[in-house]
C-alpha cells in the first residue's frame, strides 16, 4: 500500500501525522498531472478548504503547485461549503475543483477532495490514477520554494473570489421563500462553527424569516467535538427547543456544509433516513417532481416503498455520494440521498447539499403546516413503518483479522429473524424476515466498522445491531 490511500471522499489523515505538507503538494500536483492528462487543464481549477486549521494556506500551496503547471486557480475568498464549490465548476465550466476539507471528521483530520468537471464527487477511475500518480511522485519530485503566492496573483494565475451569491441566487429558484415567509415559521440554525455560516441564515432572513443562530464563528476545534450534526452533537439545539416551543425547526450542517441534522418541534432529533423519506415524498406528492429515487446500500428501504408506491425506479448504489452524484448528473432519479445524512436533488449539484436540504425541510414545513413527525406519520400511513440505525465500533487489530472471515460465514439468523438473501456491494448486507435487513461494513474514511440495521419495530433494529455487535466482536 502507498503512503496515499484515497477513502470514500478524498484523502484524509491526522494534521501532521498522516497529512502534511509534503504529501499534499504531490497530491496536488497529482491532480494537475490528472487534469492535463485530459486535455482539460486550460479550464482551471477551483480551489476551497473548510473551517480547519490552516485551510487557507494549504490552499495557497495548491495555487502555487497548480500555477507552476500554467494551471489557473479560482480561490474562493474564506472557508467555503462542498456543494458551493460543486456549484462553482458548473457555473464557471472549470476543469473541476481541489477542497481542502474533512468534512465531518474530527478537528485533528483534513484532507483533499477532487471534484472532476461534472461537478460531483470522483469516480473511484479517477481517484485510483490520482492516488497511483501521487504514489508514484512521492519522494520523486521537489517543489520550488520561490514562488509567491503574491505574485501569481498579480500576474492573473489566480484570482480569489466570493462564491455565495451565485450559489444562493440558484436556492432562490429552487426553494418556495415566498411560503416560508408567509408562514413565519420560528427557526434555529446551527453551522457548528463550518463552513455554511451565513447561508442558511442570511437567505432566509433576506427573505424577511428572523432566526435564531448559535455557533456561528469560525472555530477550527469545532467545540471540542466532530463537526457531525448527529443527535449527541445537536444538544444546544435540542435544549433551545426543549426551553422555547414557539420554535418551529431546528436545522444543523456539518463542517464543510454537505451534511443536514433536523430537529423537530420540541427537541425531537429526526434520523436521517426519515428525513430523506419525507423530502421524497414531499418533492414527488406536493411538489409534482416526477422521477425516480438514488440510495446507497446503506440507507433505508423506505424510499423504496415510497417509490413503489408511485410507480417509479429505485436505484441501489456501494456506498458514497459520487455514485448518486452520477445519476443526478445524468438525470436519472430526482433525489439522491445517503443515511449518514447526505442529499441533492435534480438539476442542482451533483453533490451532498446540506444547506438545500435543511432549507427544503423548513419549505416543506411551511408549506404543509406540519410537524417532520407528522410528515413521518404519513408516510408510515402510507406505506407502513420502518426504522433504522447505524452504530460505529472503532476497529482493533484482533477484529480487523477476523472481521472478512466473519462475513464471509454469516449464520442462519440474527435476533431470531432468519437470514433469507446476502448481497456484497460494499461491505455485507443481509436480507432477513419481515423487510429487515443487517449491514456490516468498514469505513472508508475512518478506523471503525459500522453496522446498520432496518426493521418494522425500533425494538427489533436494537436487537439486530445487538445480534450483528455480538457476532462481529466475538462475544
Amino acid at each position: 500500500m502507498g503512503v496515499i490511500k484515497f477513502g470514500t471522499s478524498g484523502w484524509r489523515g491526522i494534521i501532521g501525522e498522516e497529512f502534511t505538507l509534503e504529501k499534499v503538494r504531490v497530491v496536488i500536483q497529482a491532480i494537475a498531472d490528472y487534469v492535463k492528462k485530459e486535455g482539460i487543464h486550460d479550464k482551471g481549477l477551483i480551489i476551497g478548504y473548510d473551517s480547519r486549521f490552516m485551510g487557507e494556506w494549504y490552499a495557497k500551496e495548491a495555487v502555487k503547485i497548480l500555477s507552476a503547471n500554467d494551471i489557473k486557480s479560482y480561490l474562493t475568498n474564506r472557508e467555503t461549503p462542498t456543494p458551493v464549490i460543486s456549484f462553482e465548476i458548473l457555473n464557471k465550466g472549470t476543469a473541476g475543483a481541489i477542497n481542502f476539507t474533512a468534512s465531518h471528521n474530527p478537528p485533528e483530520y483534513n484532507g483533499v477532495k477532487f471534484s472532476p468537471s461534472w461537478g460531483g464527487p470522483a469516480l473511484p477511475d479517477t481517484t485510483s490514477w490520482i492516488e497511483k500518480r501521487a504514489n508514484e511522485l512521492w519522494g520523486q519530485i521537489s517543489f520550488k520554494e520561490d514562488l509567491s503566492f503574491e505574485k501569481i496573483e498579480k500576474e492573473g494565475k489566480v484570482i480569489v473570489y466570493d462564491p455565495k451569491e451565485g450559489y444562493l441566487n440558484r436556492l432562490k429558484e429552487i426553494i418556495d421563500f415566498k411560503t416560508i415567509f408567509q408562514s413565519q415559521l420560528k427557526v434555529i440554525i446551527d453551522p457548528m462553527f463550518g463552513t455554511a455560516r451565513d447561508y442558511i441564515d442570511n437567505i432566509l432572513e433576506n427573505e424577511g424569516l428572523k432566526c435564531k443562530v448559535i455557533h456561528d464563528f469560525r472555530d477550527p476545534y469545532f467545540g471540542g467535538r466532530a463537526p457531525d450534526p448527529m443527535e449527541k452533537n445537536l444538544q444546544e439545539i435540542i435544549s433551545w427547543m426543549q426551553e422555547d416551543k414557539k420554535i418551529a425547526l431546528g436545522v444543523a450542517t456539518d463542517g464543510d456544509g454537505d451534511r443536514f441534522g433536523i430537529v423537530d418541534k420540541g427537541g425531537k432529533f429526526v434520523n436521517p433516513n426519515l428525513v430523506l423519506a419525507v423530502l421524497y415524498h414531499y418533492l414527488i406528492k406536493y411538489r409534482g417532481l416526477a422521477g425516480g429515487v438514488g440510495r446507497s446500500y446503506a440507507t433505508t428501504h423506505l424510499l423504496d416503498r415510497i417509490a413503489r408506491k408511485y410507480g417509479y425506479t429505485v436505484f441501489e448504489t456501494p456506498v458514497g455520494f459520487k455514485y448518486l452524484g452520477e445519476l443526478l448528473s445524468n438525470k436519472k432519479i430526482v433525489l439522491g440521498g445517503e443515511e449518514s445524512a447526505g442529499l441533492s436533488i435534480i438539476d442542482h449539484v451533483p453533490e451532498k447539499d446540506g444547506i438545500l436540504a435543511c432549507l427544503l425541510v423548513v419549505e416543506a414545513v411551511a408549506k404543509r403546516g406540519a410537524s417532520v413527525f407528522a410528515m413521518v406519520k404519513e408516510i408510515f400511513d402510507e406505506v407502513g413503518p420502518l426504522f433504522s440505525l447505524r452504530k460505529n465500533y472503532l476497529i482493533t487489530p484482533e477484529i480487523k483479522k477476523t472481521f472478512k472471515d466473519k462475513l464471509a460465514h454469516i449464520p442462519s439468523s440474527f435476533a431470531g429473524l432468519k437470514v433469507v438473501d446476502k448481497k456484497e456491494i460494499d461491505g455485507v448486507k443481509i436480507y432477513l424476515e419481515n423487510d429487515c435487513w443487517l449491514l456490516f461494513r468498514e469505513s472508508g474514511t475512518e478506523p471503525v466498522i459500522r453496522i446498520y440495521a432496518e426493521a418494522e419495530d425500533p425494538v427489533k433494529v436494537e436487537e439486530l445491531l445487538e445480534s450483528g455487535r455480538k457476532y462481529i466482536l466475538g462475544e
